[in-house]
């Protein structure tokens, strides 16, 4: 058994490793697979089946990440060139500042609601593929469509999909600046 959450929960939780090898398992695969984090798999595994806290489970994800990715980037697209390197410097150095700045949001912002956002965030992501699903089966012929209503409901998606991840990156900027006093006092308080 592996203990976690001590510092939260008087003596901590307890998980059976095997469980979190075989749900690791599941996330290196999708990972694989279709080039995600395994965020949206981690985050509902760990958080809702284990029990985790939303802050544990951001830190352990984005630091187990750190491994999965750096192995598979190297070992199975680096070799075979399948690496925009210039594209990759640009949405790190993004991603470096977006990091920090959500790191510091989630001290200030409580548990449930960074669940409910990434709720929001799944299903945009769902809405996405439904609106693009019925250009697939006209493109297969499995379905009539028109070319125009097939192309009129992805972008329908694809906007739903930036909207609601727009509020969210909004909310989130909105929390940090609103909250930075807090957060300055944390740090000096140190």
């Amino acid at each position: 058994m592996i203990t976690f959450d001590e510092g939260l929960i008087p003596g901590g939780r307890q998980i059976s490793w095997v469980f979190l090898v075989l749900s690791g398992a599941l996330v290196g695969l999708a990972a694989a697979i279709m080039g995600v984090g395994g965020g949206f798999l981690t985050f509902p595994i760990f958080v809702y089946v284990l029990g985790v806290s939303s802050l544990t489970t951001v830190g352990t994800d984005i630091f187990q990440i750190i491994f999965t990715a750096g192995y598979a980037s190297i070992s199975q697209y680096a070799i075979y060139g399948f690496i925009f390197y210039t594209l990759a410097m640009g949405m790190l150095l993004g991603s470096l500042v977006g990091i920090q700045i959500g790191a510091m949001a989630t001290k200030v912002v409580k548990g449930i609601t960074i669940r409910g956002f990434y709720a929001m965030a799944v299903l945009a992501g769902f809405s996405n593929r439904f609106f693009a699903l019925p250009g697939k089966l006209a493109s297969m012929d499995i379905i009539p469509l028109s070319k125009g209503t097939s192309r009129f409901l992805d972008l329908l998606g694809v906007w739903t999909f930036f909207i609601v991840i727009g509020i969210f990156a909004v909310w989130v900027m909105g929390t940090f600046f609103k909250n930075i006093k807090t957060l300055k006092g944390e740090s000096a308080g140190k």
